[in-house]
């Protein structure tokens, strides 16, 4: 059987926990064929970012053309895009019909609170490249940013649902709004639910909340795991209820790791099952 191809646009996690290397090892555990656009090289581990060197946006330009000129690419995510121009650019593809069911993570600040999107970049996601997501797949603070409201004024599924609708009202045709690491502030802390919009269409994929340190890279490993979904032929729903099992599986099998003194990575490959 030959494998579908999936085009990743992202960052480097010089830990392997996130970014770049978190998708890749996501696409191989959903058996598609991985291709790559670099956005920027951080120097971080599992205690966090120390540095940040954005790739220029022409050069991300190149590494997608370069991929999908020769590549049948059916399926396309974006993750850290680092830069307000970079976000446009990717938007100008997307505009030209070269990236395919589009899943946009809009990474804006990592899991220990350092930023990975320089300023503006809300405004160009929120006017360039929401237009063209199939699904966009931000995390409760990523969501509240963008939606220009505070995040603890979130306070349950209903406002959970409000936010993904305002979300869509930037052009996506799904939003889907993970509520794993905020769960704690209203949610309950023994839950971690994903809601999934669209027009009327709710979808909550609830499940408990996995007790560990051992969480980096799970939004990323996610929207890895939809999008692979999607490539594959999967509904929408289909696929967002796929990738949560898949990264419930990972935080389950990965809970007991000790890889590094801060936030571990997930178990992509099933390890330890």
């Amino acid at each position: 059987m030959q494998p579908l191809t999936v085009l990743t646009i992202a960052g480097s996690d010089s830990g392997g926990g996130a970014g770049i290397q978190a998708d890749l090892r996501t696409l191989c555990a959903f058996e598609v064929h991985a291709t790559s656009a670099l956005t920027a090289v951080t120097a971080q581990n599992t205690l966090g970012v120390t540095s940040i060197q954005n790739i220029d946006p022409d050069v991300v330009v190149a590494q997608v053309l370069s991929v999908v000129t020769d590549f049948e690419v059916s399926a396309v995510k974006t993750g850290m895009l680092a830069q307000p121009a970079t976000v446009e650019k990717v938007a100008e593809l997307a505009r030209e019909g070269l990236l395919p069911h589009l899943v946009v993570d809009p990474v804006l600040v990592s899991s220990t609170g350092h930023a990975l999107m320089d300023e503006g970049g809300v405004d160009a996601y929120r006017d360039a490249l929401l237009a063209f997501a199939e699904v966009v797949t931000p995390n409760l603070r990523e969501a509240a940013m963008l939606c220009g409201v505070d995040v603890n004024d979130v306070q349950s599924h209903d406002d959970m649902v409000a936010l993904a609708r305002q979300l869509l009202g930037f052009g996506s045709t799904w939003a889907l709004v993970k509520g794993g690491h905020f769960a704690e502030r209203s949610l309950t802390e023994s839950r971690a639910p994903d809601i999934l919009v669209r027009g009327d269409d709710v979808f909550v994929f609830d499940a408990a909340r996995v007790t560990t340190t051992n969480d980096h890279g799970t939004g990323c490993s996610l929207s890895a795991a939809l999008c692979a979904g999607l490539a594959l032929g999967r509904s929408v729903p289909d696929a967002s209820r796929d990738a949560k099992s898949f990264v419930l599986a990972a935080l389950s099998s990965a809970a007991d790791w000790k890889l590094g003194r801060g936030r571990g990575p997930i178990d992509h490959m099933g390890w330890g099952e």
